[in-house]
């Protein structure tokens, strides 16, 4: 099983860039830039919630679950 983050895909949709992201949150560039390349190990709520206010989104606009994939199925 996987956690994909798709913050790069919805910034891309949005034409916004780390920096739009970071004023617009407060968020630290670091912790936008790991989740903008899908580096991150765990997130705060307090962070998702900043960037689905200020993305107007949903979390499963941001998260991704993918689940592991069976042996022959």
């Amino acid at each position: 099983m996987a956690i994909k983050c798709k913050l790069s895909t919805i910034m891309g949709t949005k034409r916004l860039n780390i920096q739009d992201v970071f004023i617009g949150t407060g968020l630290s560039r670091r912790t936008i830039s790991e989740l903008y390349h899908d580096k991150v190990t765990r997130v705060d709520y307090g962070t998702l919630n900043k960037l689905c206010e200020f993305l107007e989104c949903e979390l499963v606009d941001i998260m991704e679950y993918i689940p592991d994939k069976k042996d022959g199925k």
